[in-house]
């Protein structure tokens, strides 16, 4: 009797979906509100303009740096599998564990919840908080809403979707990823034509004296908050044909897809939107839309924020899952998370587990804590996936179709100034950042368990089913 192979992931992305899936998990609502807290800390344009350029440099070194790597380790996980060969499978788990408790599952409740503050504009209702039943947890305090019920119902769908198989998830991604763009597009070219620069604009500001280094870096925690996503395509890497030239060459064009725009959208809020409006605003790319559209402005911005923050929830239930998904196979999540749908083809059961996560983090309300506490990990890890490089290159593997551009200078650059934004972090606000090094360090004794628990099973030469 022959025993059937078990079902793998399919290889049927190119590069352009696998650009499209950078691009959109990148872009979200924050290209809409970032600025104005960077304008709070760097008060001249030329500054403000300069550390957007400056993220968006560092995004793209770690594109090249993450692009030579998977072409190197061509298995989907991204960080995971890059800490995991070169720093050992504590720090990869580490990774893992963050991504799923808060990194992608924090990130999609939060954006599943901003959906429906813009919906409500069209169905009155939506976003509505009013609790209509609330019960708890042991110290859990959950409870629904329309707006509870809205988000769990976009957070699950968006789950089912891309769990029956890449076809679908490919035409949804697609279709919101190639409307947003051009939304976006259209904005800045139609914003740049006919805007006019009020005689308050921050473009004529000078700030009384040059800021500190120590405000360069904490105005590129949101910024690179703003750029975060640029790696997205390596978690998909064994759903990519040819990964080892298409994954390169999907990295360099979404992130520089991004950083284009960006830089182009911080220039068109410079150009038209007054100064009192623009330090410190959370809705400056809503003000921008007022002063360019008038009275229409308010239902175009909450129509494009629907969509574009839909096409960043729907690309990160793509890519997250696909962590947990090398992490089951490797021991270090429960078992199901690694098994691959007989039928579609997808890790449907880490989709769906992500899916849970998020709607718990909804119903309990405790998403904003975690995305605040755990927001530099991000840079961290990046950091450590990037330094992971050198380690690769010292052991002289095999070089690849692919080697990254301006090696040591450029990913050592990368990793020093990450490196400076997480000690800055920690030392201009230690009480969230030491928060946040707690939740990474609360999944250690569920790492042990996993680990002793893959050692049994193979000291009795059983497997969890």
């Amino acid at each position: 009797m022959i025993t059937p192979k078990p079902a793998a992931l399919d290889r049927r992305l190119g590069p352009l979906d696998a650009a499209v899936l950078v691009i959109s998990n990148v872009i979200g609502v924050g290209i809409f509100t970032t600025p104005g807290f960077v304008a709070t800390l760097l008060p001249t344009a030329g500054a403000m303009l300069g550390v957007w350029a400056i993220g968006g440099l560092l995004a793209f070194v770690g594109s090249l740096a993450y692009a030579e790597l998977a072409a190197r380790r061509p298995q989907a996980g991204g960080e995971y599998v890059y800490l995991r060969e070169s720093f050992g499978r504590l720090a990869a788990f580490l990774t893992g564990w963050t991504s799923f408790v808060a990194g992608f599952s924090g990130a999609i409740a939060a954006g599943a919840v901003g959906v429906t503050a813009y919906l409500d504009r069209f169905l009155p209702g939506v976003g509505d908080g009013t609790a209509i039943a609330a019960w708890h947890l042991g110290p859990l305090a959950l409870t629904l809403s329309p707006r509870v019920l809205v988000a769990l119902a976009i957070i699950g769908g968006l789950a089912l979707i891309h769990a029956r198989g890449l076809g679908p998830g490919r035409i949804v991604q697609v279709s919101l990823t190639v409307v947003k763009v051009v939304v976006l597009g259209l904005f800045v070219i139609v914003g740049l034509i006919v805007g006019r620069a009020p005689l308050d604009a921050p473009a004529a500001a000078v700030a009384s004296q040059a800021a500190g280094w120590s405000a360069w870096l904490l105005a590129l925690v949101p910024v690179m908050f703003s750029y975060a996503g640029w790696n997205a395509a390596v978690y998909i890497v064994e759903e990519v044909r040819d990964p080892t030239r298409n994954v390169p060459r999907a990295l360099a064009l979404g992130t520089a897809t991004v950083v284009a725009l960006y830089l182009a959208m911080n220039a068109l809020y410079l150009r038209v939107v007054p100064r009192e409006a623009f330090s410190g605003g959370i809705a400056v790319g809503e003000v921008a839309a007022g002063l360019l559209f008038g009275s229409a402005a308010a239902t175009l911005f909450a129509a494009t924020a629907v969509i574009i923050i839909l096409g960043s929830l729907s690309a990160m239930t793509l890519a997250g899952p696909r962590v947990y998904f090398a992490m089951a196979r490797d021991g270090a999540f429960f078992p199901a998370a690694g098994r691959v749908h007989a039928r579609h083809h997808t890790p449907a059961v880490a989709i769906l587990a992500q899916a849970g996560w998020s709607a718990l983090l909804v119903v309990s309300g405790t998403f904003e804590q975690l995305l605040t506490y755990t927001g530099f990990s991000v840079i961290l890890f990046s950091a450590l996936a990037v330094l992971s490089l050198f380690v690769v290159r010292r052991r002289h593997e095999a070089a690849t179709t692919f080697r990254m551009w301006g090696y040591p200078w450029a990913p050592a650059l990368f990793c020093l100034v990450s490196l400076a934004i997480v000690v800055n972090a920690i030392v201009q606000a230690p009480g969230p950042a030491f928060t946040g090094l707690g939740v990474m360090a609360a999944g250690i004794p569920l790492y042990w368990w996993t680990r002793w628990r893959t050692r049994d099973e193979a000291a009795s030469g059983t497997q969890t089913p």
